[in-house]
């Protein structure tokens, strides 16, 4: 079942260049959608259990009883540093993440809906949301619903994550059409 995600904060894109997946030695497009506390995500709730009822059938008693889920607690992803779990910047407790992924390129816009070709448009931390299709799969002795990726729409910048910096924000617009030796060498240290 297709579905539209709400905004989400985007962490670890790879949307450009697939990535070898270590589990199945599978090169993916992925990102990682990490919701604000509180999103609305019933919709994609919705397409979830669709996705379980088409494949295992409407009474939950034949369900498999340990499905796995792609909503994720943001928790998840503490690491202990000096004995204190910390979280991922732009990550909080109490709110979901997802995991989409897919093994087409998938498509990327800004929000006036044109492509965007330059990947340095597409960081974490920025703003976005996502056509998905949910799915549900038994393999491997593993059995669960996840959400397959189509495309991406970047919604708004937002403060990268990661400590990395946007170059407009760390630079000025600079007057064109004088010399480069315009001050004298002694004038920099006045």
């Amino acid at each position: 079942m297709k579905a539209l995600t709400p905004e989400f904060r985007v962490s670890f894109p790879n949307v450009f260049k697939p990535q070898v997946n270590k589990f199945n030695n599978r090169e993916e497009y992925t990102v990682v959608a990490v919701f604000p506390l509180g999103a609305d995500l019933s919709k994609l709730k919705e397409a979830a259990e669709a996705a379980i009822i088409a494949k295992w059938g409407a009474d939950k008693k034949k369900w498999p009883s340990k499905l796995r889920t792609p909503f994720r607690d943001q928790a998840e992803k503490a690491k202990n540093v000096d004995g204190k779990q910390v979280l991922p910047q732009g990550f909080e407790e109490g709110a979901i993440f997802m995991n989409l992924k897919s093994n087409k390129k998938p498509g990327l816009v800004d929000a006036s809906n044109e492509d965007i070709i330059d990947s340095s448009e597409f960081y974490p931390g920025c703003w976005a949301r996502a056509s998905i299709n949910a799915y549900a799969y038994d393999a491997a002795g593993n059995t669960g619903v996840s959400f397959g990726l189509n495309n991406l729409q970047k919604l708004r910048d937002g403060e990268p994550l990661g400590g990395k910096t946007l170059a407009q924000d760390d630079f000025a617009p600079v007057a064109t059409g004088g010399s480069a030796n315009a001050v004298s060498a002694s004038d920099i240290f006045s």
